[in-house]
């Protein structure tokens, strides 16, 4: 695609450049708001028994997925620093704000029209994080300049709540990659971005389930023995 845009750039007649000079800062500052949409990828653990607080064992095989995406939005600032013509490297503290809607089916429990039995779990998320990013841009043309990027994002997670089946860990890292374009207009420059974040590390809570007093949830919370988080973000840089 970006072959495609520099292309038919090098067809088309040049116009007037607005703001010829902001990529020639050695530092410049900006912000970015957004949309997102998380998703989480669960390895189940499948038949099993279960040990109980009072000794007692019981059997339980629960499956646990993702059963849609919300949308949630981000919001942040930006500070980017030029290395040469092309590289750029930018950091980018931000808020992620979203929900995984999380399904568990029972297979050893079944309702009495024969169905599996099901429970829900809203899992609220608020991320707090600095995106490490570098930045690999076209030559600009006229008012656009296509680019590729690619980095690391350690998190905080600041969400949870004590009666949940599943909680994550309060810690995470992702590493993401993306495409944007900048727009050079007139008294700013715009930048759409389009990126994929998928996390680094296990971020299931397995001590959870030690802290629960209620017998019936904890082949819930015992269903999953390793998650890995992946975000996909649409963000609008103001620079």
């Amino acid at each position: 695609m970006l072959f495609s845009i520099c292309t038919y750039g090098q067809t088309m007649e040049r116009n007037v450049q607005n703001r010829p000079y902001t990529d020639l800062r050695p530092m410049h500052f900006g912000i970015v708001v957004g949309m997102n949409f998380q998703d989480m990828k669960f390895q189940n653990i499948g038949p099993q028994t279960l040990t109980l607080k009072d000794g007692s064992q019981m059997a339980s095989n629960v499956v646990c997925d993702q059963s849609n995406w919300d949308p949630g939005f981000n919001v942040g600032v930006l500070m980017e620093t030029r290395i040469n013509e092309y590289f750029a490297f930018r950091l980018a503290p931000q808020l992620y704000f979203g929900t995984r809607n999380l399904t568990f089916h029972n297979l050893t429990r079944s309702e009495a029209e024969g169905h599996d039995v099901e429970e829900k779990q809203s899992m609220k998320t608020v991320y707090i994080g600095a995106n490490l990013d570098i930045i690999f841009a076209s030559k600009r043309f006229n008012n656009h300049r296509p680019y590729m990027m690619a980095g690391i994002a350690p998190m905080i997670n600041l969400s949870s709540k004590s009666n949940d089946y599943i909680q994550m860990k309060k810690s995470d890292v992702f590493a993401e990659v993306g495409i944007g374009c900048d727009f050079y207009l007139p008294f700013f420059k715009l930048r759409p971005e389009l990126k994929f974040m998928m996390g680094l590390t296990n971020c299931f809570n397995s001590k959870h389930i030690n802290d629960m007093n209620n017998a019936d949830q904890m082949p819930y919370a015992a269903s999953v023995h390793n998650a890995k988080s992946k975000m996909f973000v649409l963000s609008f840089y103001f620079e």
